[in-house]
């Protein structure tokens, strides 16, 4: 029994090392995916900052109107 066991726990099955490498490949894939999209993400809230303060200043609104209720 202590032979079935150890050579259970002990043998690598070629199968899950496959899969291990698939997923930690997939997790890479993920990582640089996110480091991509925070870049772009960082570049357009930049570009929306500068043009913001723009286009803010162009709209000629001489008194505030009150809110709808």
């Amino acid at each position: 029994m202590a032979k079935a066991l150890l050579g259970y726990v002990g043998g690598s099955d070629p199968r899950l090392l496959a899969e291990m490498r698939r997923l930690q490949q997939r997790v890479q894939d993920l990582e640089s995916e996110l480091v991509r999209i925070q870049r772009e993400n960082d570049a357009l809230a930049a570009a929306a900052s500068q043009h913001g303060d723009a286009l803010l200043k162009s709209i000629d609104v001489p008194q505030a109107e009150p809110a709808l209720t």
